[in-house]
């Protein structure tokens, strides 16, 4: 059988402000109104798949499993990375956990954040790639070139082979991202394929592979792997000895040693969209070469890709540009020089700015709440609560709160008092307060808190009990 592994994790700067470090890209509907990550799933349907197992960072968990939920994907497993260490380790864990079950499944290997628009020619690689990988093959999938892309690294295709009606190729070397002179013979020659970062091999031949080339790294991952713990529906690896890893890519682990890397070509219409020029090529444009998304009203603009998230966006008499509007953002770059949007997101991240964390609006396991305004000593936030959701038993040092019902029924918990409180009701927590919030109606709580105090950051929060594991 074979166990798709879907590799949740980077951050998307250059997709900024739609992607941010705790809501990045393959959590955003790009294209249709799923996810990258949902349509990463759903493009297996027709695929004899186990159900998926997931590999994502702590941050992301929650964002994991409810986008999961909502597609009605149930997963095999959800492993939480302590901290990034590349692509070799992480599919490691994955292959540890497939053995642990007690089967040796083939393991397809896939990135969360990829788009790949002819659904039918990936299933027919997938299938071709596991002719391959049930006789021993290490295979990787290799993107039939459209254009010289300096942005890609390269495989160069040997000796043909054919098993039945599935054709691939020998591997005969990795390239690195090569200038653009280098590219274009590459395309010329028509023995190279753009390198996509997604896998197909037997869990134990990986394992095999890795421990003649990476035992280090086979050593260590074993070993946190038999530490981990069990977190609600998350598989938690210990990070004390996960930090020992080294850190590297499969590529150089594996891939560029082992003497048994098959490449199966595919042309699918893929792309990593790594960056708002990418997003542009692979969306549907209007007459004008535009791509449109949300309110926007545009006189004379040609070639553009703009995306008003919340507010009315108008352009006149522009050409190649990315117009983003978020809620607490705006960007204005030119197509042609989107790759440096992630020079906007370093200087975020130096200044510790809001905005390089998070959307205004943030997702929790409970529900959502929006940043509506912010004072020097107060904020004000709607939040939304899920039918059954319960907020953490907590308590403030620094601010008090106000929260007025605007719909549902809210089950309040204040100091020894327990209450429901209704639409256009409200409700005080004084500074020190222990408290909770529940949502114990069929449908969803909506309400405005306003917060007063000193100091008003999320870390402003002692926890004595919560349903979902946070401290």
């Amino acid at each position: 059988m074979i166990l798709p592994v879907i590799m949740s994790g980077g951050s998307g700067s250059r997709l900024w402000p739609l992607s941010r470090a705790l809501h990045p890209k393959q959590f955003l509907a790009l294209l249709t109104e799923k996810t990258l990550l949902q349509e990463t799933v759903n493009r297996l349907d027709n695929v004899n798949c186990l159900n998926p197992l997931i590999i994502c960072n702590n941050e992301h968990r929650f964002i994991v499993a409810e986008q999961l939920r909502a597609n009605d994907t149930v997963a095999s497993d959800i492993i939480l990375e302590p901290m990034g260490k590349n692509t070799a380790p992480a599919i490691t864990l994955a292959a540890l956990a497939a053995i642990d079950k007690g089967d040796d499944p083939l393991l397809l290997v896939l990135a969360a954040d990829h788009v790949i628009k002819d659904v039918v020619a990936f299933q027919k690689a997938v299938l071709d790639a596991k002719v391959f990988a049930s006789e021993n093959k290490l295979v990787t999938f290799g993107i039939v070139p459209t254009h010289a892309e300096t942005g890609y690294g390269y495989i160069k295709q040997g000796v043909k082979q054919t098993v039945n009606t599935s054709e691939g190729f020998d591997v005969e070397s990795f390239v690195e991202k090569p200038n653009l002179a280098t590219a274009q013979t590459y395309l010329d020659s028509g023995e190279y394929l753009w390198n996509s970062g997604m896998f197909m091999f037997k869990a134990s031949r990986y394992l095999e592979e890795l421990s003649k080339f990476s035992p280090d790294m086979l050593a260590i991952c074993t070993q946190a792997y038999e530490s981990k713990t069990q977190d609600l529906d998350f598989t938690r690896i210990s990070a004390d000895i996960f930090a020992k890893c080294p850190e590297d890519s499969i590529d150089y682990a594996v891939m560029e040693r082992t003497d048994d890397a098959i490449v199966v070509p595919m042309n699918a219409g893929w792309s990593d969209v790594g960056s708002f020029s990418s997003l542009w090529e692979v969306s549907n444009k209007d007459d004008n070469g535009n791509v449109k998304f949300g309110d926007i009203i545009s006189h004379n603009t040609t070639n553009s890709y703009i995306n008003a998230g919340h507010k009315l966006v108008t352009t006149v008499g522009v050409d190649n540009l990315v117009i983003i509007e978020t809620k607490d953002a705006l960007l204005v770059a030119c197509k042609d020089q989107v790759q440096d949007v992630k020079v906007i997101v370093e200087k975020l991240k130096l200044d510790d700015r809001y905005e390089y964390k998070h959307q205004r609006e943030v997702y929790r396991p409970w529900g959502k709440y929006d940043s509506l305004d912010f004072g020097n000593r107060d904020q004000v936030k709607r939040i939304s609560v899920k039918p059954g959701a319960k907020l953490s038993i907590q308590m403030h040092h620094h601010r008090a709160e106000h929260w007025i019902v605007v719909s549902g029924t809210a089950k309040v918990t204040n100091g020894d008092k327990t209450f429901l409180v209704t639409e256009n009701e409200s409700t005080y927590i004084p500074l020190g307060q222990i408290h909770a919030l529940e949502n114990p109606g069929v449908l969803p709580l909506e309400l405005i808190e306003v917060q007063t105090g000193s100091y008003l950051g999320e870390d402003d929060i002692v926890r004595f009990d919560d349903k979902y594991g946070r401290v």
